[in-house]
């Protein structure tokens, strides 16, 4: 009899090990999150934009009284976009606020240079704003959440799709001289050997370049008629602009990094009949769908100024993470989060986004991308998922 009470005793202790172990960040009251935007550098635009997305969604569910009776606590940091800043954040928000979770990093290199500060203290690096591979390969996987489709595979699984729709002969490539760009390149490369294409030309440029008027007469002269876009928001434009200029008009595809109003926003007519790689929609003020209209004039009204795709990404980050800290229970604990995400897919939300799914070894929730074009100055979706 003895026996079978000390057995059950050390049983009901085992249970209860993890109720009493409390994870960093987490208290009776509160759930604290951060994240690293950058507010004052070259990516601030969006940094802010994804900011006040998380803002909006944190401000939403402590109205509706919290994650199992908790308050959302939401810590930001500016790292400029530099890795030295982004560690110095990181190491605030980890050893002085305390942070149960990183949501939304942005930039490859910040997040990469902040590992070691977070992943020692269980603190999960959940849906960084970067599709870099090490966000949800290993080490330390169990800590990582991704959700940003690789570059690679965009234009992997999106080219040889708009290829054949558009019946292309000559397929080429444009492309910024760094590891995004040639990220987009081996993509479309690998993606073309699947139909028995390959690329026809390549030309690249600077990070920074102003004048693409060599780049686009190279691709002019070669006969192309289809160009894969390695190019951010600036390099979109003026290449796209030069092309028109000149009279030529091949099909343009880019990827989620030329993905956002400001394309069409600064670049003006021109800009019409551009293809880009996507997974959400743009909200737009006067959207035809009602809880997107809803949604992005409540932003507007909060913020003073109109939301952006980035808006959207915010928005969604901590909405999935208040997802699976509602799945793990009153008990919130690094290892109940993780359960919590991986216990049921995340579904498709009102923005058209993909279903995610988790398990103990596959961190990336999607592996899709679809297609939006821009027809008469805003973007529209063109496509159905497609990997």
């Amino acid at each position: 009899m003895k026996r079978t009470l000390f057995s059950l005793a050390c049983a009901l202790a085992v249970a209860a090990g993890p109720a009493l172990a409390q994870s960093q960040g987490v208290s009776k009251t509160e759930i604290t999150v951060g994240t690293i935007q950058d507010l004052s550098g070259p990516l601030a635009g969006f940094g802010k934009q994804a900011r006040n997305g998380m803002q909006l969604r944190v401000d939403e569910i402590n109205e509706q009284g919290g994650i199992n009776g908790r308050k959302l606590v939401f810590k930001s940091e500016d790292s400029g976009y530099d890795p030295k800043r982004a560690v110095l954040a990181a190491q605030k928000l980890v050893n002085q606020d305390h942070i149960f979770a990183m949501l939304g990093h942005i930039g490859t290199a910040p997040n990469i240079a902040t590992f070691p500060v977070l992943f020692p203290k269980k603190v999960i690096n959940f849906y960084p704003l970067t599709g870099a591979r090490e966000m949800f390969e290993p080490p330390n996987l169990n800590l990582k959440f991704g959700f940003s489709v690789p570059y690679y595979d965009q234009t992997r699984t999106g080219t040889p799709r708009l290829v054949k729709e558009k019946g292309a002969k000559k397929v080429c490539a444009l492309y910024q001289d760094d590891e995004f760009g040639l990220e987009v390149m081996r993509g479309a490369e690998d993606g073309l050997k699947t139909i028995g294409m390959q690329l026809a030309e390549k030309t690249t440029y600077k990070r920074g370049a102003t004048d693409f008027s060599s780049q686009v007469a190279k691709l002019k002269s070669a006969g192309c008629d289809f160009v894969v876009m390695g190019t951010v928001i600036r390099e979109t434009i003026g290449a796209i602009g030069e092309a028109r200029k000149t009279g030529y008009n091949p099909t343009f595809m880019g990827t989620t990094a030329s993905y956002t109003d400001l394309i069409h926003k600064l670049g003006g007519k021109a800009m019409d009949g551009f293809y880009s790689t996507s997974a959400i929609q743009v909200p737009y003020l006067d959207d035809a769908s009602q809880p997107i209209r809803f949604w992005a004039n409540k932003y507007k009204t909060k913020f003073n100024e109109d939301p952006g795709v980035f808006s959207v990404y915010g928005y969604e980050i901590m909405d999935n993470f208040i997802q699976g800290a509602q799945r793990a229970g009153p008990n919130l604990t690094t290892e109940s989060f993780i359960k919590g995400m991986e216990s049921a897919p995340i579904e498709p939300d009102m923005f058209g986004s993909d279903t995610l799914t988790y398990t103990a070894k596959k961190r990336l929730g999607t592996e899709r991308s679809r297609l939006s074009q821009i027809q008469d100055g805003r973007w529209k979706v063109v496509s159905d998922y497609f990997k």
